[in-house]
This record gives C-alpha cells, sequence and structure tokens, in this order.
C-alpha cells in the first residue's frame, strides 16, 4: 500500500478479468442510456453507502476513508445488538479539506449514465454511526458531517447532469432532514412494507405526491415473501427474534393481509398474485410522481436477495436471478399486468399535469 504496484505483485489474468468485466458493465449501460431516445426510460441505479474495506477506492485514497472503525447502525426492535457494515466511512474532515473532490467523481461516475439516482441511506448526510473494531455496533457513535456542503455538491451534480435524486430515508428520520429534503428537490421514498400496519385504519396509505413508491427495497423481502411471512421464520433462524416473537409477528401478518384483502376489493383471503398486482395498480394510481417495481416479484420470487446484517450467514447478492431479460419481456401474463399498471400510471400522471 505505500509503495508501488510491480510486475510479480499480482496475476495478469486476474488483473484482465477485473478490467473487461468493468469494461462490459460500462459498455451495457451506456447501450441502456442511449436507449432512451428509442421511448424505453432512463436509467434509475443505486449508489451505495460505502464501498468494500478492500477495493481500489480504499487503496487509493487511504487518507479520505477512517481507520479502525466501520459504518454501521445503533441497536432498533429489528436489529437489537445494532449492526457493523464492515466498510470504513469516510471522513467528514478529510473530504472538506480536499473539496469534496472524490466524492464529486463518485456522483459524475453514476450520473454519466443515470438520470434518476437513488442514495442509499440519506441520513449519511448528516450522520453516521461509526463502531470501533473489536467493539460490538453497541458500543458506537454518531459522527456528524456537513450536511449543507454535501447537499450543495449533489445539487449541483443533479442539475449539471439533469438528474433526478432520490434519497433513502426510511427509518427514524428527523423532520428537520425531510425538510431539507424537499427545499432542494431530492425525492422520498413511500415504501408499502414499511408503511403497512394492520391496525391503521387503512393498513397501506396512499402515496404522496413528490415520491418514489414501491411495494419494497433490496433490503426487504420480496412481495411473495412478505405475503406469505418468510423473512419471519429468517429472522427466526438468525436469533433476531424468539419463537414468542414469532408468533407474534405471524398474527400481525395474518392480520395485515385480512385487512389489504378487504382494502383491495377481495370479499376473501387473496393469493401473493392478486394482491401483489391490485396494490401495484393502486400505487400506480396514486399521486406519487414515480412508482419503482421490484423485477423478481413480477415472477413472485420468494427469496430475498439481500438479508440487512448478515454476510456470511446469507448468500447476499450471489443468487443468479430466476428469470432473463428476455423471459420477462416475452411472459404473457407479466406484460399484461404492465400494461394495466401503464395505464393507471398514465391516468394519474395526466391527472397531476392538468392540476398543476
Amino acid at each position: 500500500r505505500e509503495g508501488d504496484i510491480r510486475d510479480g505483485d499480482f496475476a495478469p489474468e486476474d488483473a484482465e478479468y477485473h478490467v473487461f468485466a468493468q469494461w462490459q458493465a460500462d459498455r451495457q449501460l451506456a447501450e441502456l442510456a442511449a436507449s432512451r431516445g428509442n421511448g424505453t426510460a432512463a436509467l434509475y441505479l443505486d449508489m451505495p453507502l460505502g464501498v468494500n474495506p478492500d477495493s481500489y477506492d480504499v487503496w487509493r485514497f487511504r487518507d479520505l476513508f477512517a481507520e479502525g472503525v466501520s459504518a454501521g447502525a445503533p441497536p432498533d426492535p429489528l436489529f437489537t445488538g445494532g449492526q457493523d457494515w464492515g466498510f470504513r466511512p469516510l471522513n467528514p474532515r478529510a473530504l472538506r479539506r480536499t473539496g469534496y473532490g472524490y466524492l464529486i467523481d463518485v456522483f459524475r461516475h453514476h450520473l454519466r449514465h443515470a438520470r434518476m439516482l437513488r442514495l442509499d441511506h440519506v441520513m449519511s448526510l448528516y450522520r453516521l454511526f461509526w463502531v470501533p473494531h473489536g467493539l460490538g455496533a453497541k458500543e458506537g457513535v454518531y459522527v456528524r458531517y456537513a450536511e449543507e456542503e454535501l447537499f450543495a455538491v449533489l445539487v449541483l451534480e443533479s442539475a449539471r447532469h439533469q438528474a433526478v435524486v432520490i434519497g433513502e430515508d426510511l427509518g427514524t428520520v428527523p423532520p428537520a432532514v425531510r425538510r431539507a429534503m424537499d427545499r432542494h428537490h431530492v425525492q422520498r421514498m413511500h415504501v408499502a412494507q414499511f408503511e403497512a400496519n394492520p391496525d391503521a385504519a387503512e393498513p397501506v396509505p396512499a402515496p404522496p405526491e413528490n415520491v418514489v413508491a414501491s411495494l419494497n427495497t433490496h433490503d426487504m423481502p420480496t412481495f411473495a415473501g412478505f405475503w406469505r411471512g418468510s423473512e419471519i421464520d429468517d429472522q427466526l433462524d438468525l436469533g433476531l427474534i424468539d419463537e414468542d416473537e414469532r408468533e407474534d409477528a405471524l398474527q400481525r401478518r395474518g392480520r395485515l393481509r385480512e385487512r389489504l384483502s378487504r382494502s383491495i376489493g377481495a370479499g376473501g383471503p387473496v393469493d401473493a398474485g392478486l394482491a401483489r398486482q391490485r396494490m401495484l395498480e393502486r400505487m400506480a394510481a396514486s399521486d406519487a410522481r414515480y412508482l419503482l417495481i421490484n423485477l423478481e416479484d413480477l415472477w413472485l420470487e420468494d427469496r430475498p436477495q439481500n438479508v440487512p446484517g448478515t454476510s456470511d450467514e446469507r448468500p447476499n447478492w450471489k443468487r443468479r436471478a430466476a428469470r432473463t431479460l428476455e423471459d420477462i419481456t416475452t411472459d404473457a401474463g407479466i406484460r399484461r399486468m404492465l400494461r394495466a399498471i401503464d395505464e393507471r400510471r398514465s391516468a394519474a400522471s395526466n391527472r397531476l399535469e392538468n392540476h398543476g
């Protein structure tokens, strides 16, 4: 790390593999971005909160990444022991000293192709939970960041690239954060699974304006898994809940299914497929500015791609999707469902435009 990389320090075939993979990824993203001129939507990409601690970025920009700590989250009702995400957080003083050049490059790298960019954990513009190595996640501490300066960098790059920015504002988010997001025109998120409450007057409230509405996120169960409550058994297996809490959660999920079945106009219990379609159609007809649909929900995948707070315990991001893009685009059932959603979305967009 302190010297030069010379021949013999690495296997040439390994280097060539990674160069090839990066080139292929960039080429394919460029082709997708160019296709928007043919009537397809612009690319929506996700900007992760951090990078692998053994990555090139950490090796190259050593002064920017804090040493001896990992980013994470404090204990909450779901993760009672807190979370240690394993990656090294950016040092706010070093970021400021270098004029935020690294962060600007990261934004520009994404926005070369994307016209919509989702920021993982928008609270990181304000503060991030640091966990010292050798201590548990309960022993971490919040470190503040210069939020107005970070917002300025974000908004400038968004304007330069004429891109929409979405902030993941789920969980405990102070009102001041959402006020700042509104002020800077950073779109908020409305996630049905997160909003669901079987004891509320409306089990899943309708999305408001200026949000990206979705059934779930990549950190949540698929809709089919959520409908059946499969993640509850997974939480038990991971030791996050005990048997009594599992029974309470399953009963609560059962009440939610019953309430939702009535609210979507079904006379009795419905299966995951019908519930998914009716909920997506309802969200498509809402005032939400955008609707995001998880590809795996199209064929009712039961297994999640990612289980937060786990690494070796679960094969996160290692499972191939069960369907190819060609399978999806030629599936008659999926095409019918998406046409129905598109009709409602178009009607909602026209209604919102006519009302200013």
